[in-house]
């Protein structure tokens, strides 16, 4: 069994590592990808582009850094302080991905996209 709990916390440091590798690789080529388009397009639609692309390497982060310390806290260490620490970092980070795609997209999560109608 401690075998067992050993190999699953490595699981959940790997699956956080690759989050923190999602926002790192998410941002760099945001960034250089940014970068070459100002050469032809306007900085305004650059910039919010930009946005766009490292809010969601961001929010997909997020989500393996959540996954990782799921893992780890339910199989690894089952006390009630630990739980509560997860809880705690859950909430934090689903604020987080919650306002980032709010600030990303301009509407809440759960509102459908309105297309806009086809001009005669």
């Amino acid at each position: 069994m401690a075998l067992f709990k050993e190999w699953i916390a490595i699981v959940g440091y790997g699956i956080e590592a690759f989050g923190v590798l999602v926002m790192m690789v998410g941002s760099v080529v945001g960034t250089l990808y940014f970068l070459a388009r100002l050469r032809t397009v306007p900085l305004a639609a650059s910039y919010s582009q930009y946005r766009r692309g490292v809010g969601r390497s961001i929010i997909l982060g997020l989500e393996f850094l959540i996954a990782g310390d799921v893992i780890r806290t339910v199989v690894v260490s089952h006390s009630v302080s630990s739980v509560a620490v997860l809880a705690l970092i859950v909430l934090i980070r689903t604020f987080l991905s919650f306002t980032l795609a709010l600030e990303i997209e301009g509407r809440l999560p759960w509102q459908v996209f309105a297309a806009k109608a086809p001009s005669p």
